[in-house]
């Protein structure tokens, strides 16, 4: 961790804010804490209200028909994208999907990352990372956070240890 992020999150009142949130989420759907912590960083900068400009909402950056699937619905109280504001439902959703996408790609944290950001469907149809720059900028951003990147997209670099969660040679 560089001492210019270090600071940040020793000083940042919103990420002191999710600490709990996501300390209680990667317990729940067995996440690496790390992990969880360099995706929200990267997402959204540990900001509650932050809203993509596709639609995606929260510290998790979480779309609307992502929580339906999870079982969050409208309500005549309030709405999805309303439900995906409260950190606890988002975090708790996101954090929600994360799991079943490192279960989707058992070993592979890059293809969860890149399922996260595309789409699971978009990693099938390329049968690996998306050549998308921005799905490939994300999955480098969040794995350099998460502390864990040795040339993701190299082919001879491509393989994921089980055992560490790391790209291995």
């Amino acid at each position: 961790l560089s001492p210019k992020l270090a600071a940040f999150f020793d000083n940042s009142p919103r990420y002191r804010k999710a600490q709990p949130l996501l300390q209680e989420a990667a317990r729940k759907y067995r996440l690496d804490y790390e992990l969880l912590k360099a995706l929200v960083t990267t997402e959204s900068g540990f900001e509650p209200s932050a809203v993509s400009p596709k639609g995606a909402i929260g510290l998790m950056q979480v779309m609307p028909d992502t929580a339906r699937r999870f079982g969050v619905d409208s309500d005549r109280w309030m709405s999805v994208e309303a439900k995906l504001a409260d950190p606890k439902i988002n975090v708790g959703i996101g954090a929600r999907y994360l799991r079943l996408l490192l279960d989707m790609f058992p070993g592979r944290t890059d293809l969860a990352l890149a399922a996260y950001n595309a789409g699971e469907g978009t990693v099938d149809k390329y049968k690996g990372v998306p050549p998308f720059k921005e799905t490939r900028q994300y999955v480098q951003k969040v794995l350099g956070l998460y502390g864990r990147a040795t040339h993701p997209f190299d082919n001879k670099a491509g393989r994921v240890s089980p055992m560490l969660g790391r790209i291995v040679n």
